[in-house]
């Protein structure tokens, strides 16, 4: 029986290129962050949003969920979470990263991660999902999907938002029938000291070539184990997304 610690940080911040405000946006009279927080506690006894902003604090605050307030100079919500961590996370052995933006998020999902580190190897953890061929490939071609390849054991070797594994000898529209494709889902665990090691790295090149934040930790020589989940959540990053949460909620309470 895993006797591990685990407390569950969802960072949140109110700017966005793409969708400002988009944690207080409604999806079936509740704000997404709400809809995250409820889901996220189904699993875990901890949960805090992290946030640099008053209104996402206090809308938090209106549902009775726990708030911490963080920097508005983080470059990655990893590093909020490092600082959301040393104020609230006394006691904990891991810090599970949760995504503000996925109000379905399963809570068998964030199980599966805890069950990562049943195994005393495991200090990074994230979650993968077998792509659908039915899904084509434009769909995989997407650089906002990025994909990940991995070995034997499960450990991740590369993550890309190009194609990978590059499928020789077929055309590329080919290629989603001819080799099994991972999608990654951007959940993570860390054991605590990985969270404050892998935060005070510089960025390393990779990094900055795909903006995958994870790449820097590959190229620094940590191992990030995946868990591949079945569920099919659905990640919102702009307002069509949005309204596809809301069609969801409305079909669910019919």
């Amino acid at each position: 029986m895993n006797k591990l610690n685990f407390i569950g940080i969802i960072p949140a911040r109110y700017a966005s290129s793409r969708f400002p405000g988009k944690p207080l946006a409604m999806i079936g009279g509740k704000t997404m962050i709400q809809r995250v927080y409820e889901r996220a506690s189904l699993e875990l006894d901890r949960v805090y949003v992290a946030t640099d902003d008053e209104r996402i604090a206090e809308a938090v605050k209106a549902f009775g969920g726990n708030v911490v307030m963080t920097s508005d100079k983080h470059r990655s919500g990893t590093d909020r979470v490092r600082e959301a961590y040393e104020k609230v996370g006394d006691g904990a052995d891991v810090v599970i990263n949760i995504q503000g933006d996925e109000p379905f998020i399963e809570p068998s999902q964030i199980a599966q991660l805890k069950s990562s580190f049943d195994s005393d190897s495991t200090d990074i953890a994230t979650l993968v999902r077998r792509f659908d061929p039915a899904k084509g490939f434009d769909a995989l071609f997407d650089p906002n999907t990025p994909k990940v390849v991995k070995d034997e054991n499960g450990y991740a070797l590369y993550f890309s938002r190009s194609i990978i594994p590059y499928v020789r000898n077929y055309e590329w529209k080919e290629w989603v029938d001819k080799a099994e494709f991972f999608t990654h889902v951007g959940m993570y665990a860390y054991r605590a000291k990985a969270l404050r090691e892998i935060t005070m790295l510089p960025q390393s090149s990779l990094e900055i070539a795909e903006s995958l934040e994870q790449l820097r930790w590959l190229q620094n020589g940590y191992k990030i184990m995946t868990s591949v989940t079945d569920a099919d959540t659905i990640g919102i990053d702009t307002p069509a997304d949005l309204e596809k949460a809301q069609e969801m909620i409305a079909e669910k309470e019919k």
